[in-house]
């Protein structure tokens, strides 16, 4: 089981003790702090994801997506999924989407079943994001 949350606005995944920064920071990031070895860059319009070697065990807290997809496959399913194309962010919208598809609920959860995006098909998830991108 694949747990996947954030790291200084980017994603962050974990599968099996691998761990996959997928698309750009959004922050300065102190890579060590975090128990990371710091990468040696980042730039995901080049690159979606690219792997991050721990120092000591890391816990991503909540709140977090589980899926059953994991390792590469999933870093990569995450970043066709959630990144903005032009600049390799990920998008907010889109993000807060797993966790809230109504839009209108304002309690926070700690983990939610997101196997369903794995196993979306590519071009009606592009229906989707298509739409949550346009709205204000």
């Amino acid at each position: 089981m694949a747990r996947v949350g954030r790291l200084a606005g980017a994603i962050l995944a974990e599968s099996g003790g691998d761990y996959f920064l997928v698309g750009n920071t959004k922050e300065p990031c102190d890579f060590r702090a975090f128990g990371f070895e710091p990468p040696a860059g980042i730039d995901a319009i080049k690159r979606r994801f690219i792997q991050l070697r721990s120092c000591r065990p890391i816990e991503i807290g909540p709140p977090h997506l589980k899926f059953q997809t994991e390792g590469q496959n999933l870093a990569q399913i995450l970043s066709e999924r959630l990144l903005i194309e032009r600049n390799g962010s990920v998008s907010e919208r889109l993000w807060k989407l797993l966790f809230d598809p109504s839009g209108e609920s304002s309690c926070e959860v700690d983990e939610v079943d997101s196997q369903w995006l794995a196993e979306i098909p590519a071009h009606i998830w592009e229906i989707v994001r298509d739409t949550v991108l346009r709205c204000l």
